[in-house]
């Protein structure tokens, strides 16, 4: 039998990017980037991983079922707790890996997620062979994208709406839930500035006080050209009432976490769409089990994701290429480095990275990295350069 492979030693850092502009959400009240956590995991036979967790505070499930992270906590939930847990297990039996983490402590899926992707991409990496090879092999080798427009002034939303089509792309994702009449106004100006042909979706991040409020706004914004609306209110019940009304397809977000979640969604009627991270449920492995089950119920997923690093969006790549359930164009980002620029605003969230190498971006699309692991190089000077303290 051959050797198990076990983890040696898993390093943390704390990471904050130069962002290219602010970006908002409903209940966001922290800057995206500003202290993610990187895992960096060696096994016995010297192969080495990367994981990322993009710790945010005030994150979380319906009705606070889930609780947010933060940079310190999700650290030291790593190493006073997850590591110790993993010191026998032979980490390429990911079931017994995450057997293990979940027996030491309960929640904290962000943090679970940056040490299992770390031991995936350190894995694969041993074995030579990508990481979506080890998720059940690849198929599509790219990922189509939907450029997040946050709040802000609805001006300069239509501006950069009208640049990011001109690069390339072809879906839209408008953020609202702040005043129907302002969120009506901004999809009107967006659709009215690009046309009719790219597509328009929105996402309220629960921000509507009632569903009825949440109907208001849905049927409004469907007069005037969207695809879907991406999680409107808190909680299944109300989701539910929302997508019984509206003639567009409701997705759920903050209200899916769990294959169980995907579950009670399906029962009540409450999203037909899922937007699927790798750190939601706790990692890669835990995601594919989730979208599986999306998939049983004829459930169309994207991947989404809470503006990722380099390593993060790798990660959410092989998740994507090797789901079959992900149809939908996602928000994740379009990774650029100082030296290697991709785009000038389309997907781009910050204005340098910690790979060495961004990943092809080509027709709205990104494209599957092929190397082995999560197919990145970490520049560790930049690594350095860019650290910060919790």
């Amino acid at each position: 039998m051959t050797d198990a492979l076990r983890l040696e030693k898993l390093d943390t850092f704390l990471i904050a990017l130069p962002i290219r502009r602010v970006h908002r959400w409903v209940g966001l009240d922290t800057p995206v980037g500003s202290g993610y956590v990187i895992a960096r995991a060696r096994l016995n036979d010297g192969s080495v991983g990367w994981g990322e967790a993009q710790a945010i505070k005030t994150w979380g499930g319906d009705d606070a079922s889930r609780y947010g992270e933060t940079p310190k906590t999700t650290v030291t939930i790593i190493q006073d707790f997850l590591v110790p847990a993993l010191k026998e297990v032979d980490v390429r039996q990911f079931e017994a890996v995450h057997a293990a983490m979940n027996q030491t402590i309960r929640g904290y899926p962000y943090a679970k997620a940056a040490v299992e992707v770390a031991l995936i991409d350190a894995v694969a990496r041993s074995l030579g062979v990508p990481v979506y090879q080890l998720l059940g092999g690849r198929v599509r080798d790219k990922v189509a994208l939907a450029h997040s427009i946050g709040l802000m002034e609805i001006d300069d939303a239509v501006a950069e709406s009208v640049q990011v089509v001109k690069e390339g792309i072809t879906t839209l994702k408008i953020k609202i839930g702040v005043e129907v009449e302002r969120d009506v106004t901004v999809v009107r100006e967006v659709r009215r500035a690009i046309g009719d042909a790219p597509r328009i979706r929105v996402d309220a991040n629960q921000g509507y006080r009632t569903w009825r409020e949440a109907v208001t706004a849905i049927r409004r914004m469907t007069e005037i050209g969207i695809s879907y609306a991406e999680q409107p209110v808190d909680g299944i019940r109300a989701m539910a009432e929302v997508s019984a009304r509206c003639d567009v397809p409701i997705m759920a977000d903050e209200s899916a976490w769990t294959e169980r979640d995907v579950t009670n969604i399906a029962a009540a009627g409450a999203a037909q769409y899922l937007s699927v991270y790798y750190t939601k449920p706790g990692g890669l492995w835990r995601a594919k089990r989730l979208l599986t089950v999306a998939g049983a119920f004829g459930m169309q997923c994207d991947i989404n994701g809470s503006a990722e690093m380099g390593i993060g969006n790798a990660a959410n790549l092989h998740l994507a290429a090797a789901a079959p359930e992900i149809s939908l164009a996602g928000t994740i980002p379009v990774t650029s480095t100082a030296e290697i620029e991709r785009t000038k605003i389309a997907g781009r969230k910050y204005m340098d990275d910690i790979i060495k190498t961004p990943f092809e971006y080509a027709d709205g699309c990104l494209v599957v990295p092929n190397g082995p692991g999560l197919g990145i190089e970490v520049d560790e000077e930049k690594l350095r350069r860019y650290a910060v303290t919790a």
